[in-house]
């Protein structure tokens, strides 16, 4: 585990943005919500990929662009299917590779970007990245459940409590998506190899009921059991889109 003395609380920052800056982060008081409910927001299941033990060649719904895009090494994918490409809505579905076929493993309801999705994420423009990117450090407020991710506890990943209320657990667990940052860092770390305005972190986190500001949110349960599974050995990728471009 990581020494939470490592942080810049200062500038502590949550999904692509600087807390102690703007305060557009994923579930913002600031920020105006979608006013889309979603399957997240009423906490069902869905089961939006082939059932559980199916064998397959390849992870569903993804085409050939994206696909040649995750590591052949790879045999753990957390791919988020969005409802559509201005849509809040998403679903996560873990897959794992077992010899040279993929099973799913388990799915949930989820959130993304308040507008959608985007393949030219900009700072602020609330879109999630389409794309396919690694997974490699986590952190958050509360300990891990057990996890073989590198994990970074500190309460510099407390949000803010003049934000809604609803919002004060969102980072209790994240994620890093390896978007614009340098793997092997505290998922907030400041550090933009692409430069502030291409934005940055990018998390998979905690679900507050609706659109966030280009993170991916789900619930607690589905956060601890991502923590529990995925394995830097195992060199685990998120494809994540909305449906149209994740089948190009």
């Amino acid at each position: 585990m990581r020494a939470g003395g490592a942080i810049r609380t200062a500038a502590m920052a949550a999904c692509g943005t600087l807390l102690t800056v703007t305060l557009t982060a994923c579930g913002s008081a600031s920020g105006h919500e979608s006013g889309h409910s979603g399957a997240a927001a009423r906490g069902g299941h869905v089961d939006d990929a082939p059932p559980k033990n199916t064998v397959l060649k390849r992870v569903p719904g993804i085409g050939n662009r994206l696909w040649q895009r995750v590591p052949a090494d790879s045999r753990q994918v957390v791919a988020v299917y969005g409802a559509g490409k201005n849509s809040p809505d998403s679903t996560v579905v873990l897959f794992s590779k077992h010899g040279s076929v993929w099973k799913k493993e388990r799915s949930w309801s989820a959130h993304n970007g308040r507008k959608g999705w985007t393949t030219d994420h900009h700072e602020g423009d609330r879109r999630s990245p389409v794309g396919v990117f690694t997974l490699t450090d986590a952190g958050g407020v509360l300990a891990p459940p057990h996890t073989k991710l590198p994990y970074t506890r500190s309460a510099a990943f407390q949000a803010p409590h003049y934000w809604k209320k609803r919002y004060w657990h969102d980072f209790d667990y994240v994620i890093a998506i390896d978007y614009n940052r340098v793997k092997g860092t505290s998922p907030n770390d400041q550090t933009r190899p692409q430069g502030q305005s291409k934005g940055g972190n990018i998390w998979l986190h905690m679900d507050h009921g609706s659109g966030t500001s280009a993170c991916v949110s789900q619930s607690k349960s589905a956060m601890e059991y991502l923590l529990r599974t995925l394995d830097p050995a195992l060199h685990p990728v998120v494809i994540m889109g909305d449906r149209a471009q994740l089948e190009v």
